[in-house]
């Protein structure tokens, strides 16, 4: 893999497709890599590995190189993360457990959601459009928001999601960040920290309660951070990679691309054509399995 590290001019490692919350269907995802110029991309669907598996099907020769990937949301006493996990086979019997688990609490998340918007505030959908969100893979905010936009509750999804779903608390379960992180490693996965200043809602983590943080996520076997991302300034980049270097972990760069459900480019990662990649970075793209043609 090292001679080919240098084809890697153009990477985006954090997308997702309709199987969790984006817009494009997995073979569209490609399609748009192929006319963004990226060399390098990963499908990281929440709770999910089936639209990875379905890019994996559609590769062909010339192609850009793909990386299995997931994002699993998590939750413990600590807070929230999101373990992205790359590189794991698909059809382990790890991440098949994990996905099922994280799959169920998400559902059942949806479920406390349409109730309480019921409860508190009277916005209800017919029985066939409740059919057919049962239907989705992983259904999540902004398929419920759509639903508001549509029966003229808000006049936009964000509307939905900001001043009504995010309003009625859930207290469903959540997979711990340990779980996720043996269960992408026992795939024969790398488990990665996604956007680690983010935390829940507008919570920004820096500093000492970053440091501590990361930490704790080492002792589960945390093994790379998300250095490079479309919602950083320099400043927030600039720590992260340095958190990297302190602890020999991996780097990834990623947009967090949802096609029309997020004002995001793809390959709008923060990285150029004059940045330097860090040492992590280049470890990454050297030690993940990367199926595909460069």
């Amino acid at each position: 893999m090292t001679e080919t590290m240098t084809v890697f001019k153009h990477i985006d490692l954090h997308t997702h497709s309709e199987v969790s919350d984006g817009t494009d269907t997995p073979e569209m995802l490609l399609e748009h890599v192929k006319e963004a110029g990226i060399d390098l991309f990963s499908l990281t669907d929440h709770d999910a590995v089936k639209g990875a598996q379905r890019i994996c099907q559609s590769l062909k020769a010339g192609d850009p190189c793909f990386i299995t990937g997931a994002e699993f949301s998590c939750k413990d006493q600590e807070g929230k993360y999101h373990i992205l996990g790359y590189g794991y086979d698909p059809d382990s019997e790890p991440i098949r457990k994990l996905v099922k688990k994280a799959h169920s609490y998400r559902m059942d998340k949806v479920k406390s959601r349409l109730f309480l918007l019921k409860e508190k505030f009277g916005i209800t959908f017919p029985e066939s459009e409740l059919a057919a969100l049962w239907s989705l893979d992983n259904p999540g905010k902004p398929h419920i928001g759509n639903l508001m936009v549509r029966y003229g509750y808000v006049k936009t999804k964000e509307e939905g999601i900001e001043e009504y779903i995010n309003k009625v608390r859930t207290r469903t379960e959540y997979v711990k960040p340990e779980e996720a992180i043996r269960g992408i490693a026992e795939a024969g996965g790398i488990p990665v920290l996604a956007h680690p200043s983010y935390g829940d809602g507008d919570q920004l983590i820096l500093g000492d309660e970053m440091d501590a943080r990361i930490r704790r996520l080492l002792e589960f076997g945390l093994k790379g951070l998300e250095g490079f991302y479309s919602g950083f300034t320099k400043v927030i980049r600039g720590e992260i990679l340095d958190f990297a270097e302190r602890y020999g972990l991996y780097v990834t760069a990623g947009s967090d691309y949802h096609g029309g459900n997020k004002i995001v480019r793809l390959g709008d990662t923060g990285l150029t054509d004059e940045t330097e990649w860090p040492d992590g970075l280049r470890r990454f793209v050297k030690d993940v399995r990367i199926s595909g043609q460069a």
